[in-house]
């Protein structure tokens, strides 16, 4: 963990290396780094590691720095040593972030863009994706944040980095709340999850099936159900203790999701009122409805390194 920051100083120049997987996403984020005011190196040899934190002042602007089994003298025990050294210095702010994703959608993209991967060249894909997951797996577990590409589209990704690494305040926290259904799976960047399949059910409701639960007939039924308020008392309460104890620890980006069997009607009300909630509260809060409607116009994030 980085020491925490006084708010009374000058902000800390942040260097931000960025790793995992093969086809995970690095040069995606590399680009969105870029775009929120970082500088951008891809493959800096770890031995030029140094120069970029040796200088007088040590950085001129926040970088960004990829950094993967093909970078020259790559090797997890050299990174760390050096990632150690330049925390050491306590000049700069370091983190380190992964990416990572599933063994079948890394298998996929390699396939359909028909890249080699870099540690299997001449064997089948599936090897060298374990062979270098079993390599990086210290280094998956130094990480400071891990963001999974699994299931995320282009804009999803960008919404994260900018989240964790886009703040000017530095004890300023910032939500993203979004409904999702329990069909379609858990969003793996979630910080918190919340079921709420126990409330009464909408679409049982010929008159408001269609509907979503942004609507106020819908929000009404829902809300009639017996359980709601204590459950949505005891979800507040929860919030106004996690929330200081986060700020406190330096968190910049919580994201909570809320789900049931559908997406389309209890998740997104409960989403929406816990939204209006926290508003007034943190820095910013942001509320979205991932499975709400038809997502099949959103691709996912598959052409990747």
């Amino acid at each position: 963990m980085n020491a925490k920051r006084d708010p009374g100083l000058a902000p800390k120049r942040r260097l931000v290396l960025v790793t995992g997987m093969s086809g995970a996403g690095r040069s995606s984020a590399l680009k969105t780094f870029e775009d929120i005011g970082f500088d951008a190196v891809d493959n800096m040899p770890l031995a030029l590691l140094g120069n970029l934190t040796s200088g007088e002042p040590a950085l001129s602007r926040d970088v960004a720095v990829g950094v993967d089994i093909r970078t020259r003298d790559f090797g997890v025990g050299s990174l760390v040593a050096e990632l150690d050294r330049i925390m050491a210095d306590g000049g700069i702010e370091v983190r380190l972030v992964f990416f990572d994703s599933s063994d079948e959608v890394l298998q996929r993209r390699f396939t359909e863009t028909r890249r080699p991967h870099p540690m299997a060249a001449d064997r089948p894909v599936s090897d060298g994706i374990a062979r270098e997951r079993q390599m990086l797996r210290a280094l998956r577990e130094r990480a400071d944040l891990i963001i999974d590409t699994t299931e995320l589209t282009p804009g999803e990704l960008r919404r994260i980095l900018t989240g964790h690494f886009n703040h000017v305040e530095p004890n300023g926290l910032t939500a993203f709340v979004t409904s999702f259904s329990y069909r379609n799976g858990i969003p793996r960047e979630a910080d918190l999850v919340f079921d709420v399949r126990f409330l009464a059910n909408p679409h049982y409701d010929p008159k408001l099936q269609p509907m979503t639960g942004t609507a106020p007939e819908v929000g009404a039924f829902i809300a009639e159900d017996p359980q709601f308020e204590p459950f949505f008392g005891a979800l507040t309460g929860l919030m106004e203790v996690l929330i200081p104890g986060y700020v406190k620890e330096g968190k910049s980006y919580l994201t909570i999701a809320i789900g049931c069997t559908g997406g389309r009607h209890r998740s997104v009300y409960v989403a929406g009122r816990l939204g209006e909630w926290l508003e007034g509260k943190l820095l910013s809060v942001e509320v979205a409805h991932r499975d709400a409607e038809n997502a099949a116009q959103h691709p996912r994030l598959d052409d990747r390194r």
